[in-house]
């Protein structure tokens, strides 16, 4: 048989070349995985990010935040995505309250952990002065200071270390198990 190009092929190569159509259809309508960013196939997955000390790299760190869990199967009104979404707003707002420090970012890990069902938290900041204290809830007239009390409810544990060279680390652990229907990659 003459094909397009004028050279004659033979019943092999017209199959060879049939078959390599399908497996690129075939490719084509599958949908597409985002790469690098899903679980690993033991059910780990982490996030490790800087953001600006301002209110809107709080803003930014709790977005995305929340985008990399829907990367790793947590829907955005999942019930993990919601507190670890609030943990993470909170803690980022105390960082940039409490723990600016002129031309110095903070930074935000969150790491989930699929065997143990449980997502650990972490920010950072560059000022160890300023310690989280035992949280207590406020009296009702006043306006702020609820952050720590709602981490506590939400984490099953929190803490805070000293960071090297400078500032501390905040961290809590949330439990969250992967969805039904989600899977690592």
């Amino acid at each position: 048989m003459v094909g397009m190009t004028g050279k004659r092929t033979t019943t092999a190569e017209q199959a060879e070349k049939a078959e390599k159509a399908e497996k690129a259809d075939a490719r084509d309508s599958a949908p597409p995985v985002p790469r690098g960013f899903g679980l690993t196939a033991n059910g780990y997955g982490s996030l490790s990010r800087q953001f600006p000390s301002t209110p809107r790299g709080a803003r930014l760190a709790r977005r995305s935040v929340v985008r990399q869990l829907g990367h790793w199967g947590f829907g955005p009104m999942a019930d993990a995505t919601c507190a670890v979404a609030l943990v993470v707003g909170e803690l980022a707002a105390n960082a940039v309250c409490h723990g600016r420090l002129r031309g110095r970012n903070f930074h935000v890990r969150v790491d989930y952990e699929g065997p143990a069902s449980r997502f650990r938290i972490e920010v950072s900041d560059a000022v160890l002065g300023r310690t989280p204290e035992d949280p207590e809830l406020p009296p009702d007239d006043q306006e702020s200071g609820r952050g720590l009390f709602l981490v506590e409810c939400l984490a099953s544990r929190w803490g805070w270390e000293p960071r090297n060279p400078i500032g501390k680390t905040v961290w809590a652990e949330v439990t969250a198990a992967l969805p039904q229907g989600a899977r690592p990659a």
